[in-house]
């Protein structure tokens, strides 16, 4: 073996020698100048990153509330009538005063100078939650770094949206909203792919925690990734918080979510062999002021807002279309009332309990539980009892029943 190398090593030229020597030290050159420059990077990024202040989690222990199936779950010992005011963590950043030495807001990771301080910390100083105060129930205008994992952008001279197209459209698995200023302390104004002006600061948010779970740490490793790609081309300073804290942060946030998601089903149950034809609960709903929704359920919308109140869907597991309405007969419906997507819960489930039992006289139905026992006036009003402690259960943790935020948190 050793002749054999000594005999290629006379065949090869100086030159050639030469040559391979200095390739084969350029590709070790490149490698240490690699591996330096990544450390380099992560030590910058240990040096000025700081973790945002995580949600604080639940104590442990039987919930206080569970996620309701959309059935009927009154007056059973499952549910309690009233949620301890402690039993309820308050997911609320720190103030200022009392924060450790050295720590600041999630949104203020990076400073970028007399230009975006300002405007970064009134992101992250934004009202708590169960205070909000800027008329929108939840910051729904603005970053809400209490529901959303944010990313912000400082570019060297103001783009338009047109440099963001990227961005905006991206599809992560969660809400993403994007957000500009004009001005370093000018108000935000959410960004589409129509919005004119140039802006000196971007905001990227990504929702937490919706009903589909928590955001994963794979997604939001996608999104710093996506921005991470934007921000040369813009070319702009980026502010990021540290991915591990905010997918604790969404895991949090995601069970303190389901711990207060509540909905109530009334079924309008048939008693007789026919059941109740197609285009006879048609008319009758319609003429209470349902609408056929394309998701296979009848939904009673308020004019004024356009929220859906409650909606009324088949007790088999078959949707309502117009074809099936026509052709078919059905043994009842349920009427559900989501909770945390109405503003005044109890004031709409009475509503909804008022315009099940007249569509019961008119069908000559019977009001039931899910377990088809008849609901009488007390039962009714212990279940109205329970929806009032889900409302308060939903403010203890500062989110508003029907708010843009209780919207995104309790969406699909």
């Amino acid at each position: 073996m050793g002749a054999e190398i000594s005999q290629l090593l006379k065949s090869v030229s100086p030159l050639q020698l030469g040559l391979i020597i200095a390739g084969v030290v350029l590709v070790v050159g490149v490698l240490i100048y690699n591996w330096w420059l990544e450390r380099r990077v992560r030590r910058r990024i240990t040096a000025t990153f700081r973790q945002p202040d995580s949600v604080p989690v639940r104590p442990s222990g039987p919930p206080s509330l569970q996620r309701v199936e959309p059935t009927l779950r009154a007056a059973e010992p499952g549910i309690p009538q009233q949620v301890p005011a402690d039993a309820v963590p308050r997911f609320r950043p720190p103030a200022v005063d009392d924060a450790a030495p050295g720590w600041q807001p999630p949104m203020d990771v990076v400073a970028q100078g007399p230009a975006s301080e300002g405007s970064v910390n009134e992101v992250a100083a934004a009202t708590p939650m169960a205070q909000s105060t800027d008329g929108d129930a939840g910051g729904h205008r603005k970053p809400d770094p209490e529901i959303e994992c944010i990313v912000t952008l400082q570019p060297a001279k103001p783009v338009g949206v047109g440099a963001l197209a990227a961005g905006l459209h991206a599809r992560l698995g969660k809400r993403l909203r994007w957000f500009g200023r004009i001005a370093p302390d000018a108000p935000w104004q959410i960004l589409a792919s129509d919005t004119r002006g140039e802006f000196v600061e971007v905001a990227a948010c990504l929702l937490l925690a919706d009903r589909n779970g928590a955001a994963s740490r794979a997604q939001l490793d996608m999104f710093v990734r996506v921005l991470s790609e934007l921000a040369p081309l813009l070319p702009a300073a980026m502010s990021v918080p540290d991915a591990g804290a905010e997918t604790e942060r969404a895991e949090t946030l995601d069970r303190l979510c389901a711990d207060v998601d509540v909905q109530i089903g009334l079924t309008l149950l048939k008693g007789d062999a026919a059941g109740i034809p197609g285009t006879k609960l048609r008319g009758v709903a319609e003429a209470a002021g349902f609408k056929l929704a394309t998701g296979g359920r009848f939904e009673w919308v308020q004019e004024e807002t356009g929220a859906i109140h409650y909606t009324m869907q088949n007790l088999r597991n078959e949707p309502f279309t117009v074809n099936t309405l026509r052709l078919s007969a059905t043994n009842g419906v349920v009427m559900l009332l989501d909770v945390p997507r109405v503003a005044d819960p109890p004031r709409v489930f009475d509503q909804m309990k008022l315009a099940a039992k007249r569509l019961a006289h008119t069908l000559g139905a019977d009001l039931v539980d899910d377990n088809r026992r008849p609901l009488d006036d007390a039962a009714l009003a212990a279940i109205r009892k329970q929806v009032d402690a889900a409302a308060v259960a939903l403010r203890e943790v500062g989110i508003e029943p029907g708010s843009p935020r209780a919207l995104a948190l309790f969406g699909a």
